[in-house]
């Protein structure tokens, strides 16, 4: 029977049949309006709470604007998890009293600030703004190429790709073999765009594999497995020994090499004949 590979393990053109690659794409897309939240909030903390860190007010926008770090990280764990594959948890290293709020608001501010969980997760929002700035180029390519992918239906047409010394750069498709070649060169764009996605949104999940969280898998059960399968072998060793003692004891009572089988010792030929008889 010949088996069929499945179309998203085929090389280059497979990323299009791969459900992975429109999650890393919604995970780019999602990410464009998130780092304006984020910048905006950024500006505004560093803003006011250098003006006002000369009484104090500042240093406590500054404060906030940390702890609050742990929000967008808790964020951008969920979507890492939810779009990029990854299965990531918090990291345990806040004092119990300060995560449940049992303990003073001084108390609870120096264990937010002391974690590295804060500190890492401020790391990765400040570097999702080059993840997003990335973002735009395999989004552009991808609108141009759908845009000459629908060429074959909606030619004449002329789409603009900038301009050349100031003059607009215009690809103007009138005929049928024109609208054809710019679907060719379309599905092209695509790919590449499409690959582009996974190359950008790959490097976003192995920063968010090293900032976020810890990852939730265990090896306990293949440790057992391995313990298993040594006790197993100990077994069919101690087993095979058996075995050879147990023939070793019986092979007095196997017949001779050449078939034959000898009650007693075989009478010497040059014995006495006295003896013989």
């Amino acid at each position: 029977m010949v088996s069929l590979r499945p179309l998203a393990a085929l090389p280059v053109v497979g990323v299009v049949a791969d459900g992975r690659t429109y999650r890393r794409l919604l995970y780019l897309l999602i990410a464009v309006p998130l780092w304006f939240v984020y910048s905006g909030f950024v500006t505004f903390a560093l803003a006011f709470g250098i003006v006002f860190s000369v009484v104090l007010v500042g240093v406590g926008i500054l404060i906030a604007a940390v702890v609050a770090s742990r929000i967008a990280a808790g964020l951008e764990r969920w979507l890492a998890n939810r779009l990029l594959g990854t299965d990531l948890v918090a990291a345990d290293d806040l004092p119990a009293a300060a995560d449940g709020g049992s303990s003073g608001a001084v108390a609870t501010v120096r264990a937010y600030l002391s974690a590295p969980s804060t500190w890492r997760g401020l790391g990765f929002v400040s570097l999702k703004f080059w993840v997003t700035v990335l973002a735009f180029a395999p989004l552009a390519v991808l609108a141009r190429s759908l845009a000459l992918v629908a060429a074959p239906i909606r030619y004449p047409y002329a789409p603009q790709f900038g301009e050349v010394n100031g003059e607009p750069a215009v690809w103007a498709i009138d005929t049928a073999p024109e609208a054809a070649l710019a679907a060719g060169v379309g599905v092209v764009g695509l790919l590449v765009g499409l690959h582009l996605t996974n190359l950008i949104a790959g490097g976003a999940r192995l920063m968010a594999v090293a900032l976020l969280g810890e990852s939730d898998e265990s090896d306990d059960g293949d440790d057992a497995d391995r313990v298993t399968v040594e006790r197993d072998g100990d077994r069919e060793t101690t087993d095979d020994r058996d075995g050879s003692d147990e023939r070793g004891a019986d092979s007095d009572d196997e017949p001779d090499a050449d078939g034959f089988e000898f009650d007693g010792e075989p009478a010497d030929p040059d014995g006495d004949p006295a003896d013989r008889g």
